[in-house]
């Protein structure tokens, strides 16, 4: 039901849109940046049909996003093999999401080499235990299922580790799935806090690695490492591998740390 609140009041003209039931993916007092890139995301694919597979994207968090919105979208560039798609999302008259999706057909390899193998690879998810649980924001307790995937709890190294699964998955495209739940952890930044305080993700930007992304049982090893932190931000990388540890996206976010 989650997930049809999130998609079924999207359009192919889309503009004013209201969405109802979202209390379950907001986090604070907007909704959760993986939810509403997923809405731009199907702004743009259920407006253009055509396209060809997502390639990679770059999504800024503007400003809170509530379920009174405008959805805009539009073709930047359409080439022979690529294109370029921006969608927004408007919300009481300011842009609160921007968004350019790449898509491009696929071409004949001129270079092939795998994704390094996951590091301190921790087990399969069957094997894991919970995490998380009764913790976090109300859209994790609602809507994903989090185990660990590392050892390693509180101040540290400054990354986050966790298998992650959505408890509803019902009608979700494999390249819909990994946008809800790419940005899902905490930042790596986390272990590194002096101490406790608000934070929040301003960008991500990813590659997907395969255009027709598969796991086992739904389940996807989550990472974000900080790879700098310092006056107020950090830079991290998000990676997803999938239940055989096969990598399958890659990103970076700059996240606002707030003391």
């Amino acid at each position: 039901m989650s997930i049809a609140n999130l998609l079924d009041p999207i359009t192919a003209n889309g503009g004013e849109t209201r969405f109802s039931g979202l209390d379950h993916w907001m986090q604070g007092r907007t909704l959760y940046g993986g939810a509403s890139a997923l809405i731009a995301y199907t702004a743009a694919t259920r407006a253009f049909p055509d396209l060809p597979p997502l390639r990679a994207a770059q999504v800024a968090f503007v400003a809170p996003t509530g379920p009174e919105v405008e959805l805009r979208r539009e073709v930047v560039r359409q080439g022979r093999n690529v294109a370029q798609v921006k969608s927004e999302i408007w919300c009481e008259g300011q842009c609160t999401l921007t968004a350019f999706w790449l898509f491009g057909t696929e071409r004949e390899a001129n270079a092939v080499h795998d994704a390094a193998p996951v590091a301190d690879w921790p087990g399969a998810p069957e094997d894991a235990e919970p995490a998380m649980h009764g913790k976090g924001p109300a859209f994790i307790q609602n809507n994903f299922e989090i185990l660990r995937a590392q050892e390693m709890q509180g101040p540290g190294e400054p990354v986050v580790r966790r298998w992650a699964r959505l408890t509803d998955r019902e009608g979700l495209d494999p390249i819909s799935e990994l946008i809800l739940l790419g940005d899902v952890l905490p930042p790596g930044a986390m272990r590194a806090m002096q101490r406790q305080g608000p934070i929040s993700s301003i960008n991500w930007s990813f590659n997907l690695l395969e255009p027709e992304p598969e796991t086992r049982d739904g389940w996807w090893m989550s990472e974000n490492a900080s790879q700098h932190a310092a006056h107020g931000y950090s830079s991290e990388r998000l990676r997803l591998w999938n239940a055989d540890g096969k990598q399958m996206l890659d990103g970076m976010q700059c996240v606002a740390v707030f003391g």
